[in-house]
């Protein structure tokens, strides 16, 4: 696991989600570079980075590898275990249904993500997933986060591929 503020800790919150979102926002630009959809995930849980991930969807032929599922597999294998109870997610794109059942069996106890998806967004675009009753499991939400600097990574990235 690596520690993710080595030097010092933030002096708030809201400057802490920013540095997170930050970290997410390389992975997104990793995939675009890849001729990925640019999304990309951090997994942390206090100062430690249990998992990253970047869309690697068109890479692997998988539809399912999506920049949130690749975080959550690496974080799982990072602390061996199949639960990552007091996990904080932060994405580039609000999570679709696939990603929101998986976060939720894993146990993450927080998203923050930058853009909402409003053809697949399972946290309040599309779907509510979150904060359907009868769950076990409550995740925190918070959408919006660089959301602008998101939504123009994905418009640049859809624009070029519709110039090609």
């Amino acid at each position: 696991m690596t520690l993710l503020f080595p030097l010092h800790q933030p002096e708030s919150p809201q400057q802490r989600d920013a540095m997170i979102m930050e970290l997410a926002m390389r992975q997104a630009e990793s995939a675009a570079r890849n001729d990925e959809v640019p999304v990309g995930a951090i997994i942390v849980r206090g100062n430690r980075i249990l998992g990253k991930g970047a869309n690697q969807v068109e890479a692997l032929a998988d539809a399912t590898a999506h920049a949130e599922m690749l975080a959550i597999t690496q974080a799982m294998a990072s602390t061996g275990d199949k639960r990552l109870v007091d996990a904080e997610l932060y994405c580039t794109l609000e999570p679709c249904i696939q990603c929101c059942g998986a976060i939720m069996h894993a146990r993450i106890s927080r998203v923050v993500y930058a853009a909402p998806d409003p053809k697949f967004g399972g946290v309040e675009s599309l779907a509510q997933l979150f904060d359907l009753p009868g769950l076990n499991h409550r995740v925190e939400h918070q959408g919006g986060l660089m959301a602008e600097q998101s939504a123009a990574m994905l418009r640049e990235f859809f624009q070029a591929k519709r110039k090609k």
